[in-house]
Formats: structure tokens, sequence, C-alpha cells
């Protein structure tokens, strides 16, 4: 008689651990994810039933995000986020995610991404010049800088459009993510009819986003020959026109947009936020960035051919990236039963994949908690696991826009280092507030120093 071994059941709390864990879902899911990596390993439980299971390995990664991906759509999380970005590339699934990726993909080609560099750079231009004027005097909120730096970017390499009249886009979608970030904490169990401030500020903002997607629209098929165009706005247009019912293509195409403005413009905003927060932190890193600008740079404008020659700015960016990974948490909920790296996975499961955790694995990262670019070396990283490092996910939904954002950083970093340097005030904390990427709460003040 065959003997068939039980499968394994990852540990996790009981009991009254059990409503603490659930607590804190809805109330502090980074805080979450650190403790129960620290208390119960790379495998745990953290729900009843079916349950949530958290994996922090990068075999598991892998098998969720890459390997088996076709078993794992979207779970909690940005799930509870559709109410606020709707059916857009973020949030959907199944044949229409796929000809969401396929209409889009193109824009985001390595030989167009290359055209782009010299709008990027003329872009982070504009930032220097415009911080400069604030040197010597009162903090001015990088925050809001980096955001307007990167909306004004996607405007003009994504969909050949001017944003800077439409001031009300950063507080509109503001208050998306604010509202995104309720959706999760409640579990979608208040009525959006409910209201409160917040609910109003976010149908406010959805209102304010949908005349600005419109008039965007209504732009560009006013603009002769714009069939021929091959950016972002365009390609959409085209997609959603083939839709039967134009009620569906406008939906479509509002969703669509809206969701390539948030996470065109807040991932790159926030990881430039970070890494200036921790350039000031590092005085010894910001003047070898700066050397290194001076060196390769002199003080010409950079070029798509000066990347892979700005080299340390790169890895300081790519440390910045793994202590705060512009998506932190990824979910995913389990189509069929299935094991992942020993442990049962039950059909309906929902899995976390964390990289703000894994990106502090102690078998893989020494001293995880400490800034140190160096980590990114050829030599320090050969050998390590790739999938300990996944700051834009991995497999079919590996972030499509990596290649732009990673180029406007390595730009922007560069070229305000050279003139500038950043000073947080003494005093200030800064804190992360986790949604869709680990933004910084409440703004980053910062003193502007002119260089001679």
């Amino acid at each position: 008689m065959t003997t068939v071994a039980p499968r394994v059941v990852p540990r996790g709390p009981t009991g009254v651990a059990m409503l603490g864990t659930l607590w804190k879902l809805g109330r502090d899911r980074l805080g979450l994810m650190r403790s129960a990596a620290e208390t119960y390993g790379d495998a745990v439980r953290l729900g009843p039933g079916r349950g949530l299971h958290f994996f922090n390995h990068p075999d598991h990664a892998k098998h969720v995000l890459a390997d088996n991906s076709q078993n794992y759509h979207k779970g909690i999380g940005l799930m509870h986020a559709r109410r606020a970005l709707g059916d857009g590339l973020l949030t959907s699934e199944g044949e229409l995610w796929r000809e969401q990726r396929r209409v889009i993909q193109p824009v985001f080609q390595a030989r167009r991404i290359a055209q782009q560099a010299g709008i990027v750079a003329e872009e982070a231009g504009r930032l220097v010049d415009r911080l400069e004027t604030y040197a010597g005097g009162e903090p001015v909120d990088m925050m809001r800088e980096m955001t307007g730096l990167t909306l004004g970017v996607l405007g003009r390499t994504l969909l050949d459009a001017d944003l800077s009249g439409f001031r009300s886009l950063g507080a509109a979608f503001e208050s998306m993510q604010d509202q995104a970030m309720f959706e999760m904490a409640s579990m979608n169990m208040v009525p959006m009819w409910v209201p409160l401030p917040q609910q109003m500020r976010f149908r406010r903002a959805r209102r304010e986003l949908a005349e600005i997607v419109d008039e965007l629209a209504e732009r560009r098929r006013a603009r002769p020959g714009h069939e021929d165009n091959d950016d972002a706005l365009s390609r959409l247009l085209a997609s959603t026109r083939r839709e039967t019912d134009p009620a569906v293509g406008r939906r479509r195409l509002r969703d669509e947009l809206t969701t390539l403005l948030l996470a065109g413009h807040e991932t790159t905003a926030s990881t430039l936020g970070w890494t200036f927060h921790l350039l000031d932190r590092h005085p010894q890193v910001w003047e070898r960035v700066r050397a290194e600008a001076l060196e390769v740079l002199g003080d010409r404008a950079p070029t798509y051919e000066d990347l892979p020659r700005l080299t340390y700015t790169s890895m300081v960016l790519s440390e910045a990236m793994r202590l705060y990974p512009p998506v932190w948490m990824l979910s995913r909920r389990a189509q069929e039963a299935d094991e992942v790296g020993g442990y049962a996975v039950p059909a309906g499961t929902d899995v976390l994949i964390c990289p703000y955790t894994l990106h502090r694995h102690r078998a893989y990262w020494d001293e995880p908690d400490r800034f140190d670019p160096e980590r990114f070396s050829p030599s320090v990283s050969a050998g390590r696991p790739r999938y300990a490092y996944v700051p834009f996910g991995a497999g079919p939904r590996f972030c499509v826009g990596n290649h732009l954002g990673l180029m406007e950083a390595v730009f922007v970093v560069a070229m305000v280092s050279r003139r500038l340097r950043l000073h947080t005030p003494a005093g200030h904390r800064v804190v992360p507030e986790p949604m869709l990427s680990l933004r910084i709460r409440g703004g980053l003040p910062m003193t502007v120093q002119a260089l001679t």
C-alpha cells in the first residue's frame, strides 16, 4: 500500500494572534509583512480558511510571478483598488490584459525610449533650473517637484501632450491613491455612496480625471493625421475605437489612460524622492554621484549613450529601489491548487510576494537595512539569485515602463547632483506611506544649495 505524504501547510499565527494579524492587515500591512517574515520565516499562513499565504523566498517569487504565473491572477490589494483605477493595465486580467499589453508594449521598446532621451534630459534640465531658484531660501517640497517632473516627461514621451495646463492632475491623483489605500484597508466594505470626506474628494477627482482624459482624447482626434502617431494615446484611441459599444470604448479609454498617467509618474517620482533623501543622509555617496556626473557629462545634457557610463548613479538608484521598491507588495490569487516551495496552496488562496521584505532577506543581503550602493557592483551582485531583487515585479506582468523610468531617474539624479546639494531640514522625519508604492508621507521638504 502506497502512503501519500501530507502536503505541508505554512506556519502562522493562531488564536488571539490571528485577530491581531487581521487587524494589521487592514491598518499596517508593511509592518505585518516585516513581523511575519521575522517571526515565521519564508512561508507564512496569515488568514483562516483557505487563508492568505505570504511567501518570502526568491524561488517562491519565481514560481508565483513567472514559472506558474498563469495560475495566479491579481488578488487582494490591487483588486481593492479597482473601484479607483477601473480595468486598466494594473487591475485587468485574462484576454483584456493581454490586449492592453499588446497595444501599449511597442511604446516602451528600447529603440523608441532611446529616441525620447532628449526630451527627458530637457525636462530634467528645467527641473534643475527651477530648483536653483529656491537656493538659499525656504524648503521646497521635493515630492511635489518630482511629481511635476514625471508628469511632464510622461506627457511628452508617451502622450505627445503638454500636461502642464492641467493643474488639478497632481491633487486628483493624490485623492485616487488615498481612495485606493482606503479600499484596501476597508476591504471594500464601505459603499461608495457613503459621504465620507475622503470618498467625496475621490468622486470629484474621478470626475476631473475623466474630463482631462476626454479633453486629451478630443485634442488628439482634432489633430490632422493623428492616426499616424505611434504614441500611447493614439494607440489607445485606435484600440478602444474597435469596441462595438461606444460607451465601453470610452470607459476603457478612461481606465487605461488614467492607469497609465498614475502608474507612469508616481513610481518614478517616489523613487526619486527616496533617492534624494538617502543621498542627503549619505554625503559620501552624493560626492561620488556628483563626481561621476562631472566626469561623464561635464556641463552638457546627458544622452542615451551616457546611461551605461553613469554606472555608480545607476547603482545608487538600484539600492534606493531595494530599500523602497516602487511596488512594495504583489498580490495574487491561486486559480487552481498548487504547491510553492513544498507548501500547499489551495485553489482560491490569496498569495503575497513582498519585494520590501524580499529585498531585506538576510540570506541574500548583508546588513539589509543599510544603504550601500556597492551591493550592485558586478563583483558583489554576482551569484545573487535573480528573484532576490524584484523592484519592478517579474514574469509576464513585469513593469512595462521600467526602462523609461530608469533613464529618467538616472538623468535627474546626475543633473541635480552636478549643480545642487539638497538637505532635509533637521528634525523632519521621513516615513513611508504604503499603497501601490512607498510614497513619502507628508511630502519631502528640502532646502537647496547651489554649487559653484
